[in-house]
């Protein structure tokens, strides 16, 4: 089913602030920092690229740049040298443009690159710099960032008790690497707080297994899918096949993209696919031809053999998980439910210089199936949720209702039909999650009720 070769493109530059980046998606993380689709060019690409700037600059304008030049050279306090400054030039013109542009060193581009595996060292966050402030789009499931409690939303307003300078967040991101084993204190703004608060993190091995699955009840599963990786759509067949072989066919299921990141295109095209019979799944356009693309669903790929969903999404989902938010709406195979999502819908591709730099350049946007950006807007519910919390009864013996239970010499019950104990669990742990369950409950009863009666069967 996967066996559709596409191109290789990113969704993001998942700064997930480590040593080692994992390509992901929303705005503008740094050096990694987000920016949904990163495809990367070919020589022959690249070159076709320089040769359509037809624009060049006047010879004025180049006197005017080499004059900034060797006064900077000549008359800044410190000796600065010609390749930090014109690196520093490129990553002006790019800042100039989009959050999302930008200069790749060498040692950059590697990080950007090599972290597809779900494998890399850090604090497991995914950053961007939106406003002139340094805000965490994701915590990773499992990273010591979501254990200590940070948020999406929270923003950065310190590292190791050093202020983030608005016009240094680079040089903010840079300082949240480091070796394994290494400490660092994060000052943060949760989202609805007056005051910030500091937490003491330890830089680890980061290990994301990008899908996880499990059955809520009998015939209703939860499949949780944290980022999108190299083999993140077999991950997720693999673990539908197993659920069905355990607990037989679903009957409906939720997928939760609250806090996804994104991560590869290709990724985000095949989860879709699990999930599609048929149907445009995304389409990118730019101003040139090779940003034109379309992905499609395979005919009768469907897993769950059209059983009935519920896609949960928050403000911390971005990018590839936006594409998949979109493609599952817009296609009707699912009621997408929660909060609305982060908005990246540009495209970036790797632009080799030939030197081992690179220049990450905003190239295209992506359209869901409908022919919607969602760029900044977002993809919006079809039930919104707020962010609501359920407190379990401290004491469940003063309950007012009545029950048979409490009537003298009851029957006993049957075993079959004893109440749950932990009934209502669920929405104590995750209040969206045990509404969406309720949902696609009703689509499944809606579902089943709407089935065709054969021909043969007697009332």
């Amino acid at each position: 089913m996967h066996m559709t070769r596409y191109p290789q493109v990113f969704l993001g530059s998942l700064l997930a602030v480590c040593s080692s980046l994992a390509l992901a998606a929303p705005p503008a993380r740094h050096p990694q920092a987000a920016s949904p689709a990163t495809s990367v060019a070919t020589p022959a690409e690249a070159s076709s690229i320089a040769k359509a700037a037809s624009d060049v600059p006047s010879l004025k304008e180049i006197q005017t740049f080499t004059r900034a030049f060797e006064m900077i050279k000549q008359a800044y306090v410190d000796p600065v040298g010609n390749k930090k400054l014109m690196q520093s030039a490129i990553r002006g013109m790019l800042a100039g443009l989009d959050p999302h542009s930008e200069f790749l060193d060498e040692s950059e581009l590697k990080n950007l690159t090599e972290d597809t595996s779900g494998t890399y060292s850090g604090l497991g966050i995914e950053v961007a710099q939106t406003r002139h402030r340094l805000v965490i789009i994701a915590p990773l499931d499992g990273g010591p960032a979501k254990r200590a409690g940070i948020q999406s939303g929270d923003v950065i307003v310190a590292i190791n008790g050093v202020p983030v300078q608005p016009d240094a967040i680079d040089a903010s991101i840079k300082k949240l690497r480091g070796p394994i084993g290494s400490k660092i204190t994060l000052t943060v703004l949760h989202p609805d707080a007056n005051k910030p608060v500091t937490v003491s993190l330890v830089r680890e091995r980061i290990h994301v297994a990008s899908v996880s699955a499990r059955m809520l009840e009998p015939g209703y599963a939860y499949i949780r899918i944290s980022e999108f990786q190299e083999d993140t759509a077999d991950e997720l067949t693999r673990a539908i096949e197993k659920l069905q072989k355990q607990h037989g066919p679903l009957r409906g299921a939720v997928l939760d993209l609250r806090s996804n990141p994104g991560g590869l295109l290709t990724s985000a095209v095949g989860v879709a696919d699990d999930f599609l019979n048929s149907g445009l799944i995304v389409s990118t356009r730019g101003r040139l031809p090779q940003s034109d693309l379309k992905f499609s669903a395979t005919p009768g790929g469907d897993l769950l053999h059209g059983a009935p969903m519920v896609v949960l999404v928050d403000n911390g989902t971005a990018s590839a998980a936006e594409i998949v938010t979109g493609a599952l709406k817009d296609n009707h195979r699912a009621l997408v439910m929660g909060r609305r999502t982060f908005g990246k819908g540009s495209v970036q591709t790797i632009l080799p210089l030939g030197n081992g730099d690179a220049v990450k350049l905003t190239t295209a946007r992506y359209y869901t199936p409908d022919g919607t950006s969602i760029q900044v807007a977002g993809i919006t519910p079809d039930i919104v949720l707020g962010n609501i919390t359920v407190e379990a009864d401290r004491n469940p013996s003063l309950e007012d209702d009545e029950h048979e239970s409490d009537l003298p010499n009851h029957l006993p019950g049957s075993p079959a039909v004893a109440s749950n104990p932990d009934a209502g669990d669920l929405a104590v742990q995750d209040y969206a999650l045990s509404e969406a369950l309720h949902v696609l409950k009703g689509l499944a009863l809606a579902r089943r009720e709407a089935a065709p009666v054969p021909a043969n069967s007697v009332h």
